[in-house]
């Protein structure tokens, strides 16, 4: 008696062309990642739906978050302010009536104006009021240090002999004297190999959020800015630790927006923002620009997230 013969099993023998197995791999991966994409998102806003039930409003949340990335008093900075304005207004680089002008309308800032013009053996200090100010004057500090980042480093190399092309050079624009003839030109503190070794080992692993260069490469107002507190911190002894720990605290008055939105993944993997290690935090994977819009996209649907970002001007 015959067998009648079975279609699908006819299928099964034929052999199955190569193109078809990869495609049918790609489509299986594809699908494997997102899910896993919409897994984690779905985690993530869980997440928040509860955070938000510690708050009164959406509004409330975001001032929890801010209030621990910005602390309403502001924060005390390791170094202190010396006869560092002083030697700024010496130097040409920063002219006492521009500055006076610029600040004209920010109290805080304008009360900073007096440690231009006379040495104190206060602590820097940051905060919403005089964010403006401390930017611009560490700008100022980096821009006009004689130091061979700026001479030897990626702005020389990038700049191809030219570094007065870059926004932290070109967009300076408060000074008695041009920016080329200030750049690197005063060494208004004195570093030992070793420092000098430690301010570059710094700098090499702190990005910032506008952009994708560590401060090796201050190319920008906060580049320049970090690479010149990290100059003073370490002439003062300041250890590498609450080095990194003040340049965090300055990139978050900074860029409130993106730390802020970087504290709230952060809590997400259940890490309270006290406890994220500086050093981290500071990294490319979470301050450079990439990094910080890889975070933003996370944690997008975060209500009442209306915090200002930061940027690049005087």
């Amino acid at each position: 008696m015959l067998k009648r013969s079975i279609p699908w099993k006819k299928a099964c023998a034929k052999a199955i062309p190569l193109w078809m197995v990869i495609l049918l791999m790609a489509y299986s991966v594809m699908a494997s990642s997102l899910i896993e994409y919409y897994i984690l998102k779905r985690n993530f806003n869980d997440h928040i739906i509860k955070l938000a039930k510690t708050a009164k409003n959406p509004d409330e949340l975001v001032q929890i978050l801010k209030q621990q990335v910005l602390p309403q008093k502001g924060y005390v900075l390791g170094v202190t302010l010396s006869d560092i304005g002083s030697k700024l207004l010496e130097s040409g680089v920063i002219d006492k009536q521009k500055y006076e002008q610029l600040f004209v309308n920010e109290k805080m800032s304008k009360d900073m104006m007096k440690y231009l013009t006379a040495s104190s053996k206060d602590h820097m200090m940051i905060n919403e009021g005089n964010a403006h100010f401390m930017v611009n004057t560490l700008w100022a500090f980096g821009l006009v240090n004689k130091n061979k980042i700026l001479e030897e480093g990626s702005m020389a190399t990038y700049g191809k002999g030219n570094p007065m092309t870059y926004a932290s050079t070109g967009g300076w624009t408060l000074g008695q004297r041009s920016t080329r003839e200030v750049y690197s030109s005063k060494e208004l503190i004195k570093l030992s190999t070793k420092q000098q070794e430690l301010v570059e080992k710094i700098a090499q692993n702190v990005f910032r959020p506008c952009c994708n260069n560590s401060t090796e490469f201050p190319d920008c107002n906060h580049g320049m800015a970090a690479l010149g507190y990290i100059e003073i911190a370490v002439s003062q002894g300041i250890s590498e630790k609450q080095i990194y720990k003040d340049i965090l605290m300055l990139n978050s008055f900074w860029f409130p927006k993106q730390y802020v939105e970087l504290a709230a993944y952060m809590n997400k993997q259940k890490i309270e923002w006290k406890h994220v290690d500086p050093k981290r935090a500071l990294s490319a994977e979470y301050s450079s620009a990439a990094g910080s819009q890889k975070i933003s996209l996370a944690v997008q649907n975060l209500p009442g997230f209306n915090i200002r970002g930061g940027g690049c001007s005087t």
